[in-house]
């Protein structure tokens, strides 16, 4: 059962990334703008089996979207959250309390905020007591 799911993901990422493709680039947008134009002019034919015909592909295509685009989103959301990780783990001076941060909870996450607007202000100050212009680079 595992295998057919891995598979089915598989397929789906293939076709997400195709579909993403093909929408996200400027003939598609053209031909979207034309069925569009062509839809709200023929509004006094609101019977015509061509009006309906467009609207019911304009509502299948855009309820699909919503799916692919969500699906793209969290694909790039995931990617660069590892890539941010990385970027942390790596640093000496980083703290390591923000590695994973989409996990945690929003009371957790308020609370690290909270340190961190305090460590900002600190930081601030002593560069204005040192007279140095330059930021710290202390987390």
């Amino acid at each position: 059962m595992k295998k057919y799911h891995i598979y089915l993901e598989r397929i789906f990422e293939k076709i997400t990334t195709g579909f993403t493709s093909v929408i996200s680039n400027s003939i598609s947008f053209i031909i979207a703008l034309a069925m569009v134009v062509f839809w709200l002019s023929n509004r006094n034919y609101e019977h015509d089996p061509i009006n309906d015909s467009i609207r019911d592909i304009m509502h299948a295509v855009i309820f699909l979207t919503l799916f692919i685009i969500q699906r793209a989103f969290n694909h790039f959301t995931a990617s660069l959250h590892i890539k941010l990780d990385e970027l942390v783990a790596s640093h000496e001076t980083a703290s390591n309390a923000v590695i994973n941060i989409e996990s945690k909870t929003e009371a957790e996450i308020s609370e690290l905020k909270k340190e961190y607007t305090e460590l900002a202000k600190q930081s601030l100050c002593d560069n204005e007591n040192s007279g140095s212009a330059e930021p710290s680079n202390t987390v």
